[in-house]
């Protein structure tokens, strides 16, 4: 069952990646068309690429790593790091895709570089994410620095 969840994770995971890199790309390609054809396409391939590729990628990434969470018990420091630069993953994604959904109101020189911010933030976030997920570091400390009622339920929750 973890194998399974696993190869489902880093498949989810290899497609959300490769998503997050190229949309801010096609982003900034996108305001280069200098015809209605041009436009017309590279507006169906952000919106199709975000809606039917990126998103659905990010949900069965992030509910794998979730089951696997839970499957292989893991609630280690780094594995809470990395979990933040998850957030981060899924912040620069709704980003982009209010980007792809603004991207036939808006038009010009000015917004040209605007989504290769997008690139500039996922880059190191993913490779944040995977520096961490091998090499596993000692995080220890930080649970060090973290004051008692952060480490344990509260009031009888959980």
């Amino acid at each position: 069952m973890i194998a399974a969840m696993k190869l489902l994770h880093i498949a989810g995971l290899l497609t959300w990646c490769a998503t997050l890199v190229t949309l801010p790309v096609l982003l900034h390609v996108h305001y280069r068309a200098r015809n209605p054809r041009e436009y017309r396409e590279f507006r169906l391939i952000t919106h199709i690429g975000y809606a039917f590729i990126a998103t659905p990628s990010a949900l069965v990434a992030i509910a794998a790593g979730t089951a696997l969470m839970f499957l292989a018990e893991i609630y280690d420091p780094w594995f809470l790091t990395k979990l933040a630069f998850v957030a981060g993953m899924v912040l620069v994604h709704m980003w982009l895709g209010h980007l792809v959904q603004r991207s036939g109101d808006e038009d010009g020189p000015s917004r040209a570089m605007r989504p290769l911010i997008g690139l500039y933030l996922t880059v190191p976030l993913i490779l944040t994410v995977l520096l961490l997920v091998l090499a596993k570091p000692d995080l220890g400390w930080v649970r060090d620095e973290m004051p008692a009622w952060l480490l344990a339920p509260q009031g009888g929750s959980l």
